[in-house]
């Protein structure tokens, strides 16, 4: 059963990163949008990230439950030593969400209205780059837990140029989802153009911030380009995503929204399982001391297991569901269109 937890806990992660990294993307994009696009890439935006928005968080807040009951170890030590950057994420989850449901559904409109969007967009900025940040710290080698005074143990853990090239790369993901998502959304020629060369631009960014994070593993000696490359399953995964990055290049022209969303979240998948197999099932790399282990830190069986049973009687219900809202968002889009 413990299996069955971690393919949970990946999972969740997984579609944390692909769903609420489109979400995300929607507040970066419109950040870096000029003012005459702006409210109509806005206006795109909710329509296309709409049914996710509505469950995002739900897969943040299942890895948390499946850390924090089966693995109790790891997600203390997580929490501790890491503490900053979740609070900063956090808090960028909050006034993010805050700012949305102020800014589309409050009663009053005043001068209110022009703290809602900087709040909302720099908050989608943050929060994903403080992801990034506890990702890359949790493999870096970089948290001490047996660290003399607070700037080693709860600050240099994760303030490095590592975790933070990783956090711009995180953020670069991000914008790219969106803009992935938005073109299918688009109403006519002129908007799929725009919206055509703006996913064009995120890739570039992408690949220049990727480089960055491979730069700033060389120099802080940390083996990301053996994790990578070192086997023929990372090899594979790097290659896959490539290939779908060329196909999704050629469908870019095409009517095929649903593909292009499947191509690039197969490409974010490949670069997870690139980036993690190598180290499985270690998932936190500490400094100077042993490894915390999905295997060998993991609660009590029985714990493990009715988690396990929990999860996968809690997936029956939850995914039906999940359709379903996707599903009513599209015929909800289907029906604005007609009108």
């Amino acid at each position: 059963m413990i299996y069955v937890v971690i393919v949970f806990l990946w999972t969740s992660i997984l579609l944390y990163i692909l769903l609420g990294g489109a979400d995300f993307g929607a507040g970066i994009i419109e950040l870096f949008t000029s003012e005459q696009n702006r409210s109509k890439t806005r206006k795109t935006m909710y329509e296309a990230i709409g049914p996710i928005w509505e469950a995002n968080h739900m897969w943040l807040i299942i890895a948390i439950v499946i850390l924090f009951v089966g693995f109790p170890k790891i997600y203390t030590t997580i929490s501790v030593y890491l503490h900053i950057p979740l609070v900063c994420m956090l808090l960028g989850i909050i006034a993010r969400g805050t700012a949305f449901v102020f800014r589309n559904y409050d009663a009053v409109k005043d001068d209110m209205q022009k703290l809602y969007t900087p709040i909302f967009v720099y908050s989608s900025l943050i929060t994903p780059f403080f992801l990034g940040i506890i990702a890359a710290s949790s493999v870096s080698g970089q948290i001490d837990v047996q660290a003399p005074d607070f700037l080693s143990a709860y600050v240099f853990s994760w303030l490095n140029w590592f975790s933070v090239t990783v956090g711009i790369f995180t953020v670069s993901i991000c914008g790219y989802l969106a803009t992935i998502f938005i073109i299918g959304q688009a109403d006519n020629e002129e908007s799929k153009a725009h919206f055509i060369r703006k996913a064009k631009r995120t890739v570039l960014v992408v690949m220049a911030s990727g480089a960055l994070v491979f730069i700033a593993a060389y120099f802080e000696h940390i083996p990301l380009t053996n994790w990578i490359f070192g086997g023929w399953p990372g090899i594979t995964a790097i290659v896959a995503a490539s290939i779908s990055l060329i196909v999704l290049f050629y469908m870019l022209y095409r009517n095929r929204p649903i593909l292009l969303r499947l191509l690039a979240g197969f490409q974010v998948t490949m670069i997870l399982f690139a980036a993690t197999y190598t180290h499985f099932p270690n998932i936190v790399l500490l400094k100077n001391g042993p490894n915390l282990s999905l295997l060998l830190h993991q609660g009590q069986t029985k714990t493990i297991d009715t988690l396990g049973y929990a999860l996968l009687t809690g997936s029956l219900f939850i995914l039906p569901a999940l359709f379903y809202l996707i599903y009513i968002f599209q015929q909800k889009g289907s029906e604005t269109d007609d009108h």
